[in-house]
């Protein structure tokens, strides 16, 4: 049965080869502070679950210090010339596209019919798991096609991936550290402490301030933390579990859906967010690095207000 252990393997293997050749990178006055950043990133994804917990913590400490204190530094790979690149979208044009779609493609389709698979009686695929392992396997295969189709050889995929995460930088790994806040506000109880302000200072006995208090609670507490993930656990418990559906008798399922997406419009409202906001900023050269969230702000309001709607309208079907 292929597990995500396959997909955690690739990604390792990717950011080895990214180690190997920032390591190597002799334009970099700090090519080894990059090459170990990367390589302790690969060892994560390839050895994590043999770490223990010690282990995996010093590991990120490391990490941390390698990316706050600037020992990265930024690799010499440049892409193809700007001549090329221009000849080369002016061929495929809109053709450029399609395959972006192909991994969500391949992982939705996996998801629901993946469970049909089978191998000498087991899952073909870990059905716990079914999601991301379609996913890896889906960026798989727009890379082998996007290869085949471009008549590329797997280095250049490589270079041009190093020097993606070089101008991402350190932030690369942010998704990840922030998603893994929500599990430490879990374990510190903090959406305890939330649940103790909102009854300090709301009426418990109304609903409607309680569901504008989860949606406007999820999209502030992500946009000081930066991932809606790690607001998710911490507003959910606190407000959304006890009080809209314990108290309310609301439905978990449509309240925890739309109370998520509330937390993803304070994605767009926050710097913190910064592979979302900062980096796009970055790679498209634009003077404003704060210009796209400036541009989301109101399409952010404006969905926070209809998810507070939606809420109140479809999370409570028996009211």
């Amino acid at each position: 049965m292929i597990t995500i252990t396959l997909a955690y393997d690739l990604a390792g293997l990717m950011f080895a080869a990214i180690a190997w050749v920032a390591a190597r990178d002799r334009g970099n006055p700090r090519r080894f502070g990059a090459g170990l950043f990367w390589a302790l990133l690969a060892l994560s994804f390839l050895a994590g679950d043999y770490l223990g917990d010690m282990g995996n913590g010093v590991l990120v400490l490391a990490l941390a210090a390698l990316g706050g204190f600037g020992l990265m530094g930024r690799g010499t790979e440049e892409c193809a010339p700007k001549e090329a690149r221009e000849a080369q979208a002016r061929r495929w044009g809109y053709w450029l596209f399609p395959p972006l779609f192909l991994p969500p493609i391949i992982a939705v389709a996996g998801t629901v019919w993946g469970p049909h698979l089978t191998w000498n009686g087991q899952p073909l695929v870990d059905p716990k798991q079914g999601t991301l392992i379609w996913l890896a396997v889906g960026i798989v295969a727009v890379l082998a096609l996007v290869l085949v189709v471009s008549r590329r050889r797997p280095p250049t995929a490589l270079r041009d991936a190093r020097r993606l995460v070089d101008l991402i930088g350190w932030a690369a790994i942010l998704p990840q550290v922030l998603a893994a806040l929500g599990g430490i506000f879990a374990l510190g109880k903090v959406g305890d402490a939330v649940a103790t302000l909102v009854g300090q200072y709301l009426t418990l006995d109304h609903r409607f301030p309680l569901v504008c208090a989860y949606t406007v609670g999820m999209a502030l507490l992500t946009v000081l933390v930066g991932n809606a993930f790690a607001a998710f656990p911490v507003m959910t418990s606190g407000i959304a579990l006890p009080l809209l559906v314990g108290r309310f008798g609301g439905d978990p399922a449509v309240i925890s859906a739309i109370g998520m997406l509330s937390g993803f419009c304070g994605t767009l409202m926050t710097p913190m967010a910064a592979n979302f906001n900062i980096v796009p900023a970055a790679l498209l050269e634009l003077p404003n690095r704060n210009a796209v969230i400036r541009v989301q702000i109101p399409t952010a309001l404006l969905v926070l207000a209809a998810n507070t709607l939606l809420i109140e309208f479809l999370g409570f079907p028996h009211s």
